[in-house]
């Protein structure tokens, strides 16, 4: 009986520490993972599927990374959430990030470190009924947009590649929930919006694509990039293969996504399960054939930049926006933490 129970006590005691080592193995495991906050532009929609499949297909995971994607309420905030420190990555539109350097010579870096959106995807919608075909049919007309709006603070930049003069539209600035109203209403002639925001939009309001005419920025001289991943320059100093792992993750899936935007829209989903499926997988595939799989990427693989362009686009920026300093390309991104060119050519019918 003793033996007995003095076998059981050992087995038990056994058990006991290999748990207690289990748990211990596990805890010293989530102590290595390296935490990274990430904050979105927008809400959970179909453009933020590939952030949210890395997440929950365990890709962030396997590059020793704990990630929380939050939703954003716009690029100013999540570069600005960035550079307090309350996040340590974030998604926005480096245009936005350019103005920030500039405005901000003296305070916390922050890069571009994969960009998504190869192209802008501001676009000018405007309705035929008004006899506009093209860019010159824009002068004398009305045009809506918010304060903040890519499209409206990069006009300069698109009235000079199309011939026009800056000031040959009238402008109105109106809140974001009422600029696709107030164009189906025909209280004004144009908007200025995200291509697959705007057309989206107009499409529930009742006004399709052969009431408009769309002219979206990159087809109509406008060279500047749209949407990157960025990081602190802090964060990235100090874990490098960290923010490294990141993009190899979301690099990954990213493919995924291209592969099979229906099946991507699944975690987006999971995050928000109010959203319209359809609607979100169509804004998904337009945000793809617009701005992220385009003839540059292709050739150049996904996440980098030319440096010529990016120059470029970044002087156009700063002329247009009145800068008080124009940030060097080496302010504004850095590819030292990009997968090899290999690894990028993530484009369907690429590598097959």
């Amino acid at each position: 009986m003793s033996r007995h129970l003095s076998y059981s006590a050992g087995l038990l005691g056994g058990v006991l520490g290999l748990t207690l080592a289990g748990a211990t193995l596990g805890s010293a495991a989530l102590a290595d993972e390296t935490r990274i906050r990430f904050q979105l532009d927008w809400r959970f929609e179909g453009p933020s599927a590939p952030f949210l499949m890395a997440v929950e297909r365990g890709y962030f995971a396997e590059e020793g990374l704990d990630v929380q994607v939050d939703s954003g309420s716009g690029s100013a905030g999540a570069i600005n959430r960035v550079a307090s420190g309350a996040y340590e990555m974030g998604f926005g539109d480096l245009n936005a990030l350019v103005e920030f350097l500039a405005e901000n010579p003296d305070g916390p870096g922050i890069q571009g470190v994969y960009v998504v959106y190869d192209g802008s995807p501001a676009s000018v919608f405007a309705r035929k009924d008004r006899g506009i075909d093209s860019p010159a049919d824009l002068a004398g007309k009305s045009i809506a947009a918010p304060a903040f709006d890519t499209g409206y603070r990069a006009w300069g930049i698109f009235a000079a590649a199309n011939g026009l003069d800056a000031d040959d539209v009238e402008w109105q600035n109106v809140d974001p929930t009422l600029r696709e109203t107030l164009l189906v209403r025909g209280d004004v002639d144009a908007i200025t919006g995200f291509y697959f925001t705007s057309l989206l939009n107009l499409e529930g309001r009742g006004m399709g694509e052969e009431d408009l005419t769309i002219m979206p920025f990159p087809d109509f001289g406008v060279p500047l990039y749209g949407n990157a991943i960025i990081a602190s320059e802090s964060f990235a100093e100090e874990n490098p293969e960290a923010v490294a792992g990141f993009l190899r993750a979301f690099n990954r899936a990213l493919a995924e996504t291209l592969a099979d935007p229906e099946g991507a829209i699944d975690y987006v989903v999971a995050r928000d399960g109010l959203i319209d499926v359809a609607m979100e997988t169509r804004r998904l595939k337009l945000a793809i054939e617009s701005v992220i799989d385009t003839e540059e990427a292709r050739a150049h693989g996904a996440g980098a930049v030319d440096e010529t362009r990016l120059t470029n686009a970044i002087q156009l920026v700063a002329d247009a926006y009145d800068l008080p300093e124009v940030p060097s390309a080496e302010r504004v991104f850095t590819s030292r933490f990009l997968p090899e060119q290999g690894e990028r050519m993530i484009f369907p019918g690429q590598g097959d």
